[in-house]
């Protein structure tokens, strides 16, 4: 190959590399900097009280959306919701189908496997919902392991369901459906004697004023008990693809100004959720992941 040949290869050469590097590095914008870029952000919720849900006058209200709105609005990104199915919410962010998910997801060993959670936004424990009056006398999962006859119900995917069952509510006792409403009117139709949700989801559904009066929380309710001896507590948070840390780091960085400056607690209140249930201080996700089931 002679001198001028060579030099119109690694001239081309050259060219062939510079436009690779400008492909990669279209492909490698991040969620963070196309939502910044873009003024907007998509997130998934399942219209579901109290965590996010389309309230009668067709706005989107919720826990978890007025944390959502609180991050991003103030910085100049408006976010759109977009309502799935529980059960479908993650699935549709590995899709891409959303940035973040936001509503009552408890962040569990399983899921930290394929998802990243920001830190935590509410500790929650499990509440049972009986018929007025708890006919059945429920007020543990013990309750129903030692009565055969007794059935309860969990939406598919909680984390609820996920407890009664590691609790040994098994077979039969447990049975699970596709959403909220499906798993209440498994209740109210008498198909199951107990409900177990989240605390948030309980208090939302018993306040309700379609089905409010014919339903209650089990008081005393015992949940799921841990190694230690005491009942297991969940913690609640945003969810993040595994590959989109630096839009993760952003929210946990946002979320915990706003804990320091009682925005948190501000929107807790507005949802009846009690101090009891602030997520502890200092809290990481990384720290529940390596700790919890």
């Amino acid at each position: 190959m002679n001198v001028s040949v060579r030099k119109i290869a690694a001239f081309v050469a050259s060219g062939a590399l510079a436009c690779l590097s400008m492909v990669v590095t279209a492909h490698a914008e991040s969620a963070k900097d196309r939502i910044f870029s873009e003024k907007t952000l998509t997130a998934g919720i399942h219209n579901g009280k109290p965590w996010g849900y389309i309230a009668a006058d067709g706005k989107v209200e919720g826990f978890n959306v007025d944390i959502v709105r609180a991050v991003f609005e103030p910085v100049g990104v408006k976010v759109h919701f977009v309502v799935g199915d529980f059960g479908s919410l993650i699935p549709g962010l590995i899709a891409n189908r959303f940035d973040l998910v936001d509503d009552s997801v408890v962040i569990t060993r399983e899921r930290c496997k394929i998802v990243s959670f920001g830190d935590p936004e509410l500790t929650s424990v499990d509440a049972l919902l009986v018929k007025k009056g708890n006919p059945k006398n429920i007020h543990s999962y013990g309750d129903v392991i030692r009565n055969a006859a007794l059935k309860i119900g969990g939406s598919r995917g909680s984390q609820q369901a996920k407890n009664a069952d590691i609790a040994g509510v098994k077979g039969e006792q447990l049975q699970l459906f596709q959403n909220t409403e499906s798993t209440i009117s498994a209740l109210l139709s008498g198909r199951v004697d107990g409900i177990t949700f989240t605390s948030g989801t309980a208090n939302a559904l018993v306040a309700s004023p379609q089905i409010g009066a014919s339903i209650e929380r089990a008081k005393p309710f015992t949940g799921r008990i841990g190694p230690d001896g005491k009942p297991v507590v969940s913690y609640v948070a945003t969810v993040f693809r595994l590959d989109e840390a630096d839009l993760r780091d952003f929210y946990d960085k946002r979320l915990a100004q706003l804990k320091a400056d009682g925005t948190i607690a501000k929107i807790m209140a507005r949802y009846g959720f009690s101090p009891d249930e602030k997520a502890p201080g200092g809290l990481t996700s990384a720290e529940v992941c390596s700790a919890t089931d």
